[in-house]
């Protein structure tokens, strides 16, 4: 773990264990230099307990990054806590965990993220101030899909010459509460989609309400579009998958795409244009963070103009340098946190 907490350059990773309501948590935290490290919390299943401290230490750094190129004073951290196979008292559980984020003095601050929901934050309210993504706090996935929008547009602008919607065939893998949403946004601005979830009924639902055609999982890869919109399960660009796909660009939601950063230079010269992901989906970020400091509505939709510009300063600089998006964008966080 030390090799690589060095190499993301890693702050510091805590641990807690809690025999009373079976509480395994890690908290990593990348960054702190620029404010307090906010991120989410993962509950899930991991297959060993390394895969689970790994995962923290990887997702830590994407926020810090994300919170730079967003323009938020913050550091980035992520905090998963290992799912067992019965939990007796689920609101015990998550209430321990707050008490373990209230240690750390507001070094952390955590929020929602897969496998948690709202009233699981609210349960963790009731030990710490340190935390948002609250049921009195909005959902933050309709700002993340917004994000997302405003940066397939911008998307669509530098790779295909218009920011114009209107008959693009856009590829959404993945129907949860941020796919489903920017299916709507896609839809209402004209674009064809194809969908595919592995919920059948998100499918379904998305045809009766939008039209989009339903493509297998599987095949949703090689199928022609002019944009594809990952917005489930991360590490989906692989060497093999990049050699499938038939698009133009590739910006969706889903969190760390890129299987490695080689990815992105296979993607660059296959002449597809990659919206690097913690630009794209900073939305739900920029939504807990103005929100847990008090900000009223106005501050972050205003806010969420940043992601495009943002965007579009990286494809700029990419196109200008001969180097991805993906390189271009580690290099401007990077300067913003450590000033280099």
């Amino acid at each position: 773990m030390f090799a690589l907490m060095q190499s993301t350059r890693g702050e510091a990773l805590h641990l807690a264990v809690d025999a009373a309501t079976g509480l395994r948590a890690v908290i990593a935290i990348h960054n702190s230099d620029r404010g307090p490290a906010l991120g989410g919390c993962r509950y899930l299943a991991y297959p060993d307990d390394e895969s689970a401290l790994a995962d923290a230490i990887r997702l830590a750094r994407g926020m810090s990054y994300k919170a730079a190129l967003a323009g938020l004073p913050l550091g980035g951290g992520k905090a998963v806590i290992i799912r067992s196979a019965h939990v007796a008292d689920r609101a015990a559980l998550f209430e321990a965990f707050g008490r373990f984020v209230d240690s750390l003095d507001g070094r952390y601050i955590t929020a929602i993220e897969s496998g948690t929901s709202p009233a699981d934050m609210d349960c963790i309210a009731q030990t710490t101030r340190h935390v948002t993504s609250t049921t009195a706090s909005g959902d933050p996935s309709l700002h993340t899909a917004l994000g997302v929008f405003a940066g397939i547009r911008a998307t669509a602008m530098a790779r295909l010459g218009s920011d114009n919607l209107e008959g693009l065939r856009i590829a959404v893998q993945g129907l949860g509460s941020v796919g489903f949403a920017l299916a709507e946004h896609l839809h209402a601005a004209g674009a064809e989609l194809l969908v595919s979830d592995v919920d059948a009924g998100k499918v379904r639902l998305a045809m009766e309400q939008m039209g989009a055609h339903p493509v297998a999982s599987e095949a949703l890869l090689a199928t022609p579009c002019d944009i594809f919109a990952p917005c489930a399960t991360g590490s989906v660009l692989t060497s093999q998958s990049v050699a499938q796909l038939r698009c133009a660009a590739v910006a969706g939601a889903a969190n760390t795409q890129l299987s490695n950063l080689q990815v992105a230079d296979q993607l660059e010269s296959r002449g597809i244009l990659y919206a690097p992901d913690y630009v794209i989906n900073a939305g739900g970020l920029i939504h807990v963070a103005l929100t847990h400091a008090g900000e009223p509505l106005t501050a972050i939709t205003s806010h969420l103009a940043n992601i495009a510009k943002r965007l579009t300063e990286i494809f700029g600089h990419a196109q200008a340098e001969k180097r991805s998006p993906a390189a271009v964008a580690e290099m401007l966080a990077e300067r913003l946190i450590y000033g280099r």
